[in-house]
């Protein structure tokens, strides 16, 4: 008999609550991790999710949220936590414990932009970042902040080729700048210098120098590439 994991986003609150049902074993891993890294990739505040329904039907399978916990560790995104859990099954997983859903978050300046893959988007985005990090008070930020877009979005334009999303958002320290697009194809920096000859390869160098972190995250549909700035 096959297993099944049914799922239910709540995106009505200040963070979305996935609540899981059914059986969760090896074969139904892949569909948790799926869900879980979709909402992740829109850089919500927090992320909750209810297992109260959700029966282990191989004890090695809850593995998978320590997967998108330590998939996720330098993604700019959410706080992790697990509400009607038992914790001796979800114990030391990288999320938190609740036995509740937390309060509301800490109200962080949040931006995002669905763009078709055309050139003229990344200047469109270079004029939103700027007026948007005068209005949230980083304007001392939206030069690097442009410089990751532009790179980002001409990546899209240029390879993927697919409709994108732009998510901005304040951080303690700084900013996030994240793209999320439908090709699976991951960028690729060695660190090395580009020739002064060579065709292209100086996007993800130009980002390199100007963010304290950059990184991908995989997903089902696609990937999102983020950077850091502080």
């Amino acid at each position: 008999m096959s297993s099944e994991v049914r799922h239910l986003v709540d995106s009505a609150r200040p963070f979305p609550v996935v609540r899981l049902s059914g059986v969760l074993d090896g074969t139904t891993t892949g569909t948790v991790r799926d869900v879980l890294l979709d909402v992740l990739a829109g850089q919500p505040p927090s992320v909750v999710v209810d297992v109260g329904e959700l029966a282990i039907g191989e004890a090695q399978a809850v593995g998978v949220l320590r997967e998108v916990a330590e998939a996720t560790q330098w993604w700019p995104g959410a706080h992790l936590t697990l509400c009607n859990s038992r914790a001796d099954v979800w114990q030391g997983l990288g999320w938190e414990l609740q036995k509740d859903p937390p309060k509301e978050p800490d109200d962080d300046k949040r931006l995002s932009l669905e763009l078709e893959p055309h050139v003229s988007v990344a200047r469109h985005c270079r004029e939103v970042i700027t007026e948007t990090c005068e209005r949230w008070e980083r304007a001392d930020l939206a030069g690097s902040a442009c410089i990751v877009a532009t790179e980002l979005v001409n990546n899209v334009v240029a390879h993927a080729r697919t409709p994108m999303i732009v998510l901005i958002a304040t951080r303690s320290d700084g900013l996030s700048v994240a793209v999320r697009d439908g090709s699976a194809h991951l960028p690729a920096y060695a660190g090395a210098p580009v020739s002064p000859t060579a065709y292209g390869g100086r996007g993800m160098l130009l980002i390199d120098s100007v963010a304290s972190r950059w990184g991908s995250l995989l997903l089902a549909d696609g990937k999102v590439v983020w950077a850091l700035l502080s």
